[in-house]
């Protein structure tokens, strides 16, 4: 199990053990995280699961796809330097203790 922090735009947080091998998406819906919402169910093509990664952790995330990279220009919440589609982040070790932010709105 991997540690992962949701953060809300008020700053309230809420700590789950996600399985390895899941996306961060898949584990927030599964436990009624509040601000992703994940309408595509996890297939990279809505963007409504648009998280802010804490910088610690964006070198140990994978490459972002042209797919998602596209996605995320087209965002209702600000493209920032660390935004990623939580959908595209799969819980493994080295991300354990992961921290994301999520965005005020997501459609």
């Amino acid at each position: 199990m991997v540690k992962a922090v949701y953060i809300d735009p008020e700053g309230a947080q809420e700590e789950l053990e996600v399985p390895e091998g899941w996306s961060l998406m898949q584990a927030a819906i599964s436990n009624g995280i509040d601000g992703i919402e994940g309408e595509c169910g996890g297939s990279c093509c809505c963007a409504t699961c648009h998280v802010y990664v804490d910088e610690a952790y964006l070198d140990k995330l994978d490459p972002m796809s042209d797919t998602e990279n596209g996605l995320l220009d087209n965002t209702v919440s600000e493209r920032r330097a660390n935004s990623r589609l939580a959908c595209q982040i799969k819980a493994n070790a080295a991300l354990d203790g992961i921290v994301i932010r999520t965005p005020e709105a997501q459609s």
